[in-house]
């Protein structure tokens, strides 16, 4: 019998895009299912009740939600060879602090210098550079979070790159002058099938983000 993968989705998403990543590094074929965040689909409603949100993967009928449990799902069900998470339980716990970092830290400072104006937004981005200053520090002459080999930190942080080169505009800063190696960093991803596949065009991201940021504004 064949497996029913589906993924509910939002294109600019970085957390459906973890999941995308995750599912392509695995070899697992998968029907993306593209939702309208303002007219739900009953789908969506049915396999994420409680929350109402992308990403959800839908697997033989049985809902996972929430992009790192998502992740963490996809590694331990397929492509054992391959493991996104290491072995060792403290790399394992190292690992998804970083990924606990981008949700809890940088996806909230990136949503404050989206939405705000004037001095807030200026505070903002201040806060923006150091959590990026932050990462190059963690991150240091290895060529990935983990180590060598691409892995769960790697494929938690990099959709937040589409994000941070829209916002470096927003913020007047540059990636690769307050941060070279991890410019060169999301390079190496990028260069990878699975990112480059998965990741949105940056350009259409960015007009996506001064659209929904004049609509917000306007309100």
């Amino acid at each position: 019998m064949a497996e029913e993968v589906i993924l509910l989705d939002f294109w600019p998403s970085p957390f459906g895009t973890r999941a995308r990543i995750a599912l392509r590094e695995k070899g697992v074929e998968f029907d993306m299912r593209e939702e309208d965040l303002r007219n739900k689909s009953p789908l969506l409603l049915k396999m994420n009740p409680v929350h109402k949100k992308i990403p959800v993967l839908i697997h033989n009928g049985k809902p996972v939600c929430e992009s790192l449990l998502i992740v963490q799902y996809i590694d331990e069900t397929w492509g054992h060879e391959s493991p996104l998470l290491p072995s060792n339980p403290y790399e394992r716990a190292r690992v998804r602090f970083w990924a606990d970092y981008a949700d809890k830290k940088m996806y909230q400072v990136a949503r404050t210098v989206f939405l705000s104006i004037g001095g807030v937004q200026e505070a903002a981005k201040k806060e923006y550079i150091e959590c990026l200053k932050v990462l190059e520090r963690e991150l240091g002459d290895k060529a990935y979070f983990g180590g060598e080999r691409f892995g769960y930190a790697d494929l938690s942080l990099i959709p937040f790159y589409s994000w941070l080169d829209a916002l470096g505009k927003l913020a007047d800063s540059s990636i690769v002058e307050e941060c070279p190696k991890l410019a060169a960093w999301a390079k190496r991803c990028m260069q990878r099938e699975s990112v480059a596949k998965s990741l949105p065009d940056q350009h259409k991201l960015y007009d996506y983000i001064i659209e929904t940021r004049k609509e917000l504004q306007a309100k």
